[in-house]
């Protein structure tokens, strides 16, 4: 499978993106039909970003799968609250939002409830 040979590649490329995206202007973000577009944005990328660095975790590092998973919600979450951080410092256009880093975390936390749910899975296949 693709994802496990580049698993690395993608999470780093998609945490560059990631990155690069949240500190850049951005004029209009697609209407979803709410008041919450933002948060929702938040918490789907932050909802992938743990999925893929547990892949690479998992499949590149060799780490075992709870390791993993740990891992990759803890390093997202610090991205995320780092991400936060210099918006507020080092951007005009951005600003800091505590109401963020609780988007990005809740979308963390699911994908770690998503991984470990799949984690239990595999494990009664066997």
């Amino acid at each position: 499978m693709v994802l496990k040979k580049y698993a690395l590649l993608i999470a780093i490329a998609y945490t560059v993106v990631l990155n690069c995206m949240s500190l850049i202007k951005l004029d209009e973000l697609p209407d979803l039909g709410t008041s919450y577009n933002d948060k929702i944005f938040h918490f789907l990328a932050y909802f992938v970003l743990p999925i893929l660095w547990y892949s690479a975790f998992y499949n590149k590092f060799k780490v075992g799968t709870t390791k993993a998973i740990m891992y990759s919600g803890i390093f997202s979450f610090i991205i995320g609250v780092i991400i936060e951080l210099l918006q507020g410092g080092l951007t005009e256009s951005r600003v800091s939002d505590i109401y963020d880093v609780g988007a990005n975390t809740f979308g963390i936390i699911i994908a770690v409830l998503v991984l470990i749910v799949y984690k239990i899975k595999e494990v009664k296949k066997i």
